[in-house]
């Protein structure tokens, strides 16, 4: 079994998409979201999100205990943020967008301080796309003191946002389209800092598989008890060690804020979107994520990013390609789905940004009646 399952955690969720089956899809069905129509006004059409830093929050509430600083907590709010916002982006959503969020703590060992960071740390967010003309309004939220139930903190949020019918970005991907990456490293420029590409997908296992079994030791609160011991916690790492090849330490590199393309999207969605054939936030799933949308497709990626620095040292330690590449973005967290002659206008606009955009892969007609992805890299090719 995957070193993700045996920690208790699926990068497919097929019993997710078994309990889901047969629920009514939307106005759009197999859009990267459900889209419902607007109730109050005709052809137009709402969306709404749910996400969240997941176990990410362990790692701010290791860094705040070992340092004092309760600003490790801020971060988990842009990570909440982006996980809804950029996901609602897929289907077209640039905003604006008004946020709900949801904290749940263990007030005995998350303080006051804790929670005003997270708070600040939404404005703070908001603050940064106000200049790319993206807006986002918090109207309140829940935190609730839930210590029987929550061993530290959960970071979650809702968003909501309205689109016109012609706005809506649909699945139709076909044989002859090319796959453009986005990079999830580096610093763009709308970003005070370089991103180390974690994002918010497979904290529980880069955790686990990178630190020390002395935090076990000291903070049992800070993982699940139903988890084998020999696989808590088993890294070579402390989290103020460097991240080899960055100016990172461990603990900076695994709370790197989730980024957001959105900057990127909103401006390709004004300038090309016909061409836009589809999107795909690389999260849950990495790169077979796209598996999922359109019918009897076949995505090559033949042409990945170098593998970040982070998703390296994970992997050395011990944990197999294959489920690298699945559980990780391993590089570049959003793909768009275009004709080939669009692609270097996706490339210049990511160069706009400061970030790094190429073709990554092209889809094919698949011989048999479901998706097929095959990532093809320095490690071996993978059939998915």
């Amino acid at each position: 079994m995957d070193k993700y399952r045996l920690r208790g955690v699926s990068p497919t969720k097929e019993d997710v998409h078994a309990a889901i089956e047969g629920l009514n899809e939307g106005a759009f069905p197999g859009s990267f979201c459900k889209i419902l129509p607007d109730p109050f006004h005709h052809n137009r059409y709402i969306v709404m999100h749910a996400d969240g830093s997941g176990t990410k929050s362990s790692v701010a509430y290791l860094m705040a205990k070992e340092t004092g600083n309760d600003q490790w907590y801020a971060g988990l709010a842009q990570d909440a943020a982006v996980m809804n916002i950029d996901d609602m982006a897929c289907v077209g959503a640039t905003g604006p967008f008004l946020f709900s969020n949801t904290i749940g703590r263990n007030a005995h060992r998350v303080p006051g301080e804790a929670i005003k960071a997270i708070i600040h740390g939404y404005e703070t967010f908001f603050s940064s796309l106000r200049p790319h003309n993206i807006v986002c309004m918090m109207s309140g939220g829940e935190t609730a003191d839930v210590g029987d139930l929550v061993q530290t903190v959960i970071v979650d949020a809702t968003a909501i946002a309205k689109l016109k019918g012609e706005e809506v970005i649909t699945m139709k991907m076909q044989p002859g389209d090319v796959i453009v990456g986005f990079s999830s490293t580096g610093q763009s420029s709308y970003e005070t800092q370089p991103n180390s590409g974690i994002a918010s997908n497979g904290l529980t296992l880069a955790r686990h598989q990178l630190l020390s079994h002395e935090y076990a030791l000291k903070y049992p609160e800070s993982f699940s008890a139903t988890i084998n011991p020999d696989l808590v916690y088993q890294g070579p790492y402390h989290l103020e060690d460097r991240l080899p090849g960055t100016n990172f330490c461990i603990g900076e590199a695994l709370l790197s804020p989730t980024r957001s393309y959105l900057p990127i999207i909103r401006e390709m969605l004004s300038t090309m979107r016909e061409a836009i054939h589809g999107i795909v936030h690389c999260t849950g799933g990495g790169q077979v994520k796209c598996k999922h949308f359109g019918f009897s497709l076949r995505y090559i990626k033949d042409n990945l990013f170098p593998v970040p620095p982070l998703f390296e040292i994970i992997q050395k330690t011990g944990v197999p390609w294959r489920e690298m590449y699945q559980v990780f973005n391993m590089g570049h967290r959003l793909e768009v789905y275009v004709p080939r002659d669009a692609a270097e206008t996706l490339v210049h606009i990511g160069e706009k940004y400061n970030i790094e955009a190429k073709i990554v892969g092209r889809i094919e007609s698949s011989p048999n009646s479901h998706n097929e992805v095959i990532l093809k890299t320095p490690f071996g090719e993978f059939f998915y």
